[in-house]
């Protein structure tokens, strides 16, 4: 997944945040295998039968998807290429071919008319089998259009989970131009394959000019998936991504609710019909959303409602109203999250638009800290929660674990910081010698910079050879000061000033896209390692990881 803008120094994934997080490419970048359970901060998906009883979860049965990039996601050879397509069984002419790509020892099987409607669904696109899976055992190859399950026809991945739960599956394949039946039987939660990754054309883009809108706000020049916008529920339900709804056609809010597709990620930022209008930069469709969410709601959808804070807009009463107005939806709105705009210094032709001030956060710190108390009383649950960077701008302690309720929606920078500094702690508790941690220099953004020297004085590891490099964001502008958003260049610039880095450089894995190993400006670690002259280490989110890092230079 994408790198998170969070202000921690080891970031979670981002669940693409309007206007605020790091630039997501395109689903791509996801890395989650079909058939495996999902993180362990989104909820389990459950899939309702008709009677409305849960039948699978994803955390069990029902897949999980990782997409790998192999370019074009339509099969190697299709319906047009190859003439008419055929039904077939294993043993007709041609199944030999295709048992000894199978490998011996897979299972026959036996075939099937694959309907008419199903070689019309867009279907999906095997990219990687793994051997000694069930997808290996069914006989599934890379390249493989699975067209249908059970009968059932592929619009997407979405629909794969959805028909993918049960534990005996028939896979309508398309296979160089032949169809084929395939017989799968699941072994457990793993299938053991992954999908080829959606083409940016078939990812549905927003089409709003949002004030805030961090895309708007690139310099020309940088790689073309930077600047797509999507929109996608399907990306939401799948990858977390934030969606408006103003999007949404009826087809679109029936297929969320026929396949429970919860929970969802909402862009709300205002409920007053008007201001959200002018927030969106006047949405050719309606930019009312409160209607659309409560019949989410009634159809037992769960929603996560974010609040994108533009000061002079969308704050002080009119956060309250939307704020207020959210509240009744409880629990199906499970949380609300208010974040500060992210302004860079490329903002050309863009409405007027500041940060937040120091003394502005305190009192929104303070306010909502009241709101809690009273949610909390009402709904048992505080409900609305500020990102870590409001509690750092405003020279706040973050609040403690507690005080987040199991860190649902901390991959967008809500208790990011609380959590990764108590893993800290704990995990250095646990070992059993004092760590001695060896010259090294840690990478991180200006704002955590000097939260982490703190954390690691007080484990004893600020050792006179460890530094804490905090690296001014020239490329987007000061302003921008989290680790997710640091380019190549700009880390080499600053730490070129610094003379001897140590055994190696430690930069955390938010800055870098983790499908191809590169930097927002397309520069590589190893790149960085060529101009710097040291080992450059890139290290994965988690304070484990990270003394692991320290332990191993």
């Amino acid at each position: 997944m994408a790198p998170c803008s969070s202000s921690c120094w080891a970031a979670a994934s981002t669940r693409g945040r309007r206007g605020r997080a790091r630039p997501r490419p395109s689903c791509r970048s996801s890395r989650f295998s079909a058939g495996c359970s999902p993180p362990t901060s989104r909820p389990a998906w459950r899939r309702a039968s008709r009677s409305g009883s849960p039948r699978s979860s994803r955390s069990s049965r029902a897949s999980s998807i990782s997409f790998r990039a192999c370019g074009s996601s339509t099969p190697r050879t299709t319906r047009s290429g190859r003439g008419p397509v055929r039904a077939r069984s294993c043993d007709s002419p041609g199944a030999g071919r295709a048992a000894a790509r199978r490998g011996a020892g897979a299972p026959a099987c036996e075939a099937s008319e694959v309907q008419q409607s199903s070689l019309e669904a867009s279907g999906v696109v095997v990219a990687v089998v793994r051997a000694g899976t069930p997808a290996a055992a069914a006989g599934l190859v890379a390249g493989d259009h699975i067209l249908a399950i059970n009968g059932h026809p592929l619009r997407d991945a979405i629909d794969f989970q959805f028909h993918a739960g049960d534990e005996r599956l028939v896979l309508e394949v398309l296979r160089d131009g032949d169809a084929l039946a395939l017989a799968l039987r699941r072994r457990g939660a793993e299938l053991g394959l992954e999908l080829v990754a959606p083409r940016a054309a078939e990812i549905a883009t927003c089409a709003n000019k949002c004030v805030f809108c961090f895309i708007h706000q690139l310099p020309k020049g940088m790689r073309r998936s930077l600047y797509v916008k999507d929109d996608d529920f399907r990306l939401s339900f799948l990858h977390g991504n934030y969606i408006t709804l103003t999007d949404l056609d009826e087809a679109d809010l029936a297929r969320i609710v026929e396949q429970r597709l919860s929970p969802l990620y909402v862009s709300v930022h205002a409920t007053d019909p008007a201001l959200r209008r002018r927030l969106l930069g006047e949405p050719r469709r309606s930019a009312e959303i409160l209607p659309r969410m409560e019949r989410l709601a009634k159809a037992g959808i769960r929603m996560h409602a974010q609040i994108v804070l533009c000061p002079d807009w969308n704050d002080g009463p009119h956060l309250a109203r939307t704020v207020g107005e959210l509240a009744p939806l409880h629990p199906a709105v499970a949380t609300t999250a208010v974040v500060p705009v992210g302004l860079t210094r490329h903002r050309e032709r863009l409405p007027s638009l500041r940060g937040l001030r120091p003394d502005e956060a305190r009192g929104l710190v303070d306010t909502v800290g009241g709101w809690q108390e009273r949610f909390r009383a009402e709904l048992g649950s505080r409900f609305v929660f500020l990102a870590d960077e409001i509690h750092l701008l405003a020279g706040r302690e973050p609040p403690p674990a507690d005080a987040y309720e199991g860190f649902s929606i901390a991959e967008d920078g809500v208790g990011l910081v609380r959590r990764f500094e108590d893993e800290f702690r704990a995990a250095l508790g646990r070992r059993r010698r004092r760590a001695v941690a060896p010259p090294v220099t840690l990478v991180t953004g200006e704002m955590f910079a000097p939260r982490l020297r703190a954390l690691l004085e007080g484990g004893g590891l600020a050792g006179p050879g460890v530094r804490v490099a905090a690296v001014p964001n020239e490329f987007f502008g000061r302003a921008i000061a989290v680790a997710g958003l640091l380019t190549g260049r700009d880390i080499q610039r600053h730490l070129a000033t610094l003379g001897d880095l140590g055994r190696a450089v430690l930069v955390p894995a938010a800055a870098v896209r983790d499908v191809d190993g590169v930097f927002l400006d397309d520069l590589t670690p190893a790149d960085l390692a060529r101009d710097l002259g040291a080992p450059v280490r890139v290290v994965e989110p988690s304070a484990a990881a990270l003394l692991a890092a320290l332990r191993d230079a």
